[in-house]
């Protein structure tokens, strides 16, 4: 143990300076050669709606409500707050423009990696080592998922945080300071909001006690070790704790697999996962749990495998320490989600999260090569070679591994292509025809994934979604029934079947649905959003008011339901109806313009022109060109009777740039303009705007308009103005 540590504890700095420069320089332009092509990607279909694209709540930015939502709202079951956060920084900054999201991904990976590089440095005293081990991270393809995928932002950001508190903690242990541990919690803090995952820094950091900090000589300073990490341990404890309260994190339901099989299916997973990174062939997403659990042979041939390296490790741990404090390291980070704890209903195990357990594999592999290199007689020149050339194919592996992520379409195939016996990915694949219009081939897929997994309660309920709208009712509402009888308490099926009796007109039925979303999750924004328009439909409201107001952050799709029935009720003439819709719509940003636009409509219509104004005002605001709108608010102006409302000069400067706008070809316009004429007192050039607007009322066979404007001739032609307003 001496002799290992007067190898590996040389003061960092013995290379030239520009070295460690250059090894940065190389780790950031690798990780951009291999993964700046996702600055050219799209949001996939694979959580990045839900985290992002269609979340009404990330895509408004920062603000303090926003920090306040993201502490007490898990993202897709994962409690991730700091991430959450980042999305919403993305939003404010690039809009929905996904390759902003994915280079801020590619930025946090390339700096993950040269603080790796620096922090092996400074604790090993070794710069190719450390370089090579850095470069192993930064380009493996098993990178590629939690580099290329939006969602897995907090993989990286996480990954960021680990690295700092690792500096922090090597820098306390070499230079010991009152500040030292404050700033190695603090970082470690950081990184637990970003991912739960980083829990395991505790123990990462007593392995680094005794390899290569060489802190670790025998028990009692073991013990004093874990008391100075019990700070550490106590706040991953309560991040442990906090993530696993989130809904839906922790499988509990009926999937829930038997815990002999997720024991078989971890031994395994730990397999797969050392030889992906030996040889990194067939990567898709997901892997899907086998349906009856793992093949015997499989769990014992794994098991052997891990007691043999284990025993191995265990018995070389004085001469060669690395071996086992890398060994541990993969082993240490991997347990959180290597299965024994379910945390996914349908994934045996997913690439992501080899992102920082593989660390420690690549450690011990770097250190044992040089060691057992140790006599070659062209060593360097050899050596340097083989780490060429294995960073150049990682490299290039890894490129063609995060093409797939550039669009859906590409990821799914990519995953049928890997695993044509997946069901996860046939009910994927079915998603993506569902969209395409396909919905014939998506039912096959679906049905696919079905006779795999017969009880896949995702698949069922998305068979439900294709024949419904392939108006199959009847089929849908059995599919739906079907997946509630396997996990009751299946908000999407249940929202899905009340949506199917409400298409149907058995409001009853659809409201007892609904109601009892609500009843066992008063949170559900859905839920309460459907609720408020069934009971609007039902004219209740009262009672769909109520509803809005527990509605606090409903996404895209409730919102353009409460869009698109705003407008169902104005060609109903329901005018409060269609006002309490649009209110809703603009209340979450939901196509604000349209909607203040369609709101000014029903408050015209109820008579309510004040109002009226306003919000063709407010819709102009937001998006200044709008023809429609300026000809709209220009009209009310001129021909109001109330004549504290009346403005003949912005009426006629509006209806003059919606006249400029529109070509000068619209006579409906040209009537707005003669108005506004009209009002000002300019009746001579009313009576000939009002003309122009004739000629084209006719030719273009607009009776009702040109009968309109004929009258409305006579009018200025005997000085008076037009008091009249749109209907």
């Amino acid at each position: 143990m001496k002799a290992a540590e007067l190898q590996v504890n040389r003061p960092a700095g013995k290379a030239p300076g520009w070295q460690p420069v250059c090894v940065c320089v190389f780790l950031a332009l690798a990780v951009l050669a291999v993964f700046g092509q996702t600055a050219r990607f799209e949001f996939v279909d694979y959580d990045d709606r839900e985290n992002v694209s269609t979340n009404q709540v990330v895509q408004q930015g920062l603000s303090a409500q926003a920090v306040g939502w993201a502490f007490t709202h898990a993202q897709v079951s994962n409690w991730v707050p700091l991430t959450t956060l980042s999305h919403m920084l993305d939003c404010q900054v690039f809009g929905l423009r996904a390759g902003g999201h994915h280079l801020v991904n590619v930025l946090l990976h390339a700096g993950t990696a040269v603080l790796l590089f620096l922090v092996l440095r400074q604790m090993t005293g070794s710069l190719w080592r450390s370089a090579f081990v850095a470069a192993l991270f930064a380009v493996h393809p098993l990178r590629a998922e939690s580099v290329a995928w939006v969602s897995e932002r907090k993989d990286v950001l996480s990954g960021l945080f680990f690295m700092l508190a690792l500096g922090a903690y090597v820098r306390q242990a070499r230079q010991p300071s009152r500040a030292g541990p404050v700033a190695v919690f603090l970082l470690f803090g950081l990184g637990l909001l970003a991912k739960s995952m980083v829990a395991t820094l505790p123990f990462v950091l007593l392995l680094l006690d005794y390899w290569p900090l060489g802190r670790l000589h025998n028990g009692r300073e073991f013990l004093r070790l874990v008391r100075e990490k019990m700070p550490l341990f106590a706040l991953s404890a309560g991040a442990c704790v906090a993530a696993a309260l989130a809904p839906g994190l922790v499988v509990m339901n009926a999937q829930r697999i038997p815990l002999p099989e997720r024991a078989g299916n971890a031994v395994v997973s730990y397999a797969v996962y050392l030889g992906q990174m030996i040889f990194p062939a067939g990567l898709a997403t997901p892997y899907g749990n086998p349906p009856h659990g793992q093949a015997v042979w499989k769990v014992c041939l794994a098991f052997v495998l891990l007691v043999a390296i284990s025993a191995a490790v265990m018995a070389w741990r004085k001469k060669r320490p690395w071996l086992l404090t890398g060994w541990l390291w993969y082993l240490g980070m991997l347990f959180p989600v290597i299965g024994i704890i379910q945390i996914s209903a349908d994934a045996a195990h997913a690439d992501r999260y080899t992102y920082l357990p593989g660390i420690g594999l690549a450690m011990a592999v770097t250190w044992g090569v040089a060691d057992w290199s140790a006599g070659w007689r062209h060593r360097r020149a050899a050596l340097g070679g083989l780490m060429m050339a294995v960073i150049g194919a990682l490299a290039v592996c890894a490129r063609i591994q995060a093409s797939y992520w550039k669009d859906s379409q590409s990821l799914w195939t990519r995953a049928q292509a890997c695993g044509s016996g997946n069901y996860m990915v046939l009910n994927n694949a079915g998603n993506l025809l569902v969209k395409q219009g396909k919905l014939d081939e998506a039912i096959a897929q679906f049905r696919k994934s079905l006779e795999i997994a017969p009880d896949y309660v995702q698949a069922i309920n998305n068979l439900g979604n294709a024949l419904a709208m392939k108006g199959a009712d009847e089929a849908a509402i059995a599919q739906y029934e079907k997946a509630l009888k396997i996990r009751p308490g299946y908000t999407s099926a249940q929202i899905n079947l009340a949506n199917v009796f409400l298409k149907q007109g058995k409001l009853d039925e659809a409201i007892a649905r609904y109601r009892g979303i609500v009843e066992s999750n008063a949170d559900n924004a859905a839920g309460q959003n459907s609720l408020g328009q069934a009971l609007l439909r039902k004219g209740d409201i009262d009672g769909a008011m109520a509803c809005l107001e527990k509605a606090a952050s409903p996404g895209a799709d409730a919102l353009a339901g409460w869009f698109n029935l705003g407008g169902e009720f104005l060609q109903k003439s329901n005018w409060q109806a269609a006002i309490v819709c649009y209110r809703q719509a603009i209340k979450f940003d939901f196509r604000p313009a349209d909607a203040c636009a369609s709101l000014a409509m029903a408050y015209v219509k109820k008579g309510e022109i004040k109002q009226a104004m306003d919000s063709l005002q407010q819709s102009l605001e937001i998006n200044p060109d709008q023809i429609s709108v300026q000809n709209n608010l220009a009209l009310l102006l001129a021909t109001t009777f109330s004549p504290s409302l009346r403005n003949g000069a912005k009426a006629v400067a509006l209806a003059t740039r919606a006249n400029q706008l529109s070509g000068g070809g619209n006579p409906a316009i040209l009537h707005t303009l003669a108005a506004a004429y009209a009002e000002q007192g300019s009746y001579a050039l009313a009576a000939a705007t009002a003309r122009r607007g004739l000629e084209l009322a006719v030719e273009q066979k607009q009776d009702a308009l040109a009968a309109a404007l004929q009258e409305e001739i006579k009018l200025y032609e005997a000085n008076s103005p037009l008091r009249d307003a749109p209907q």
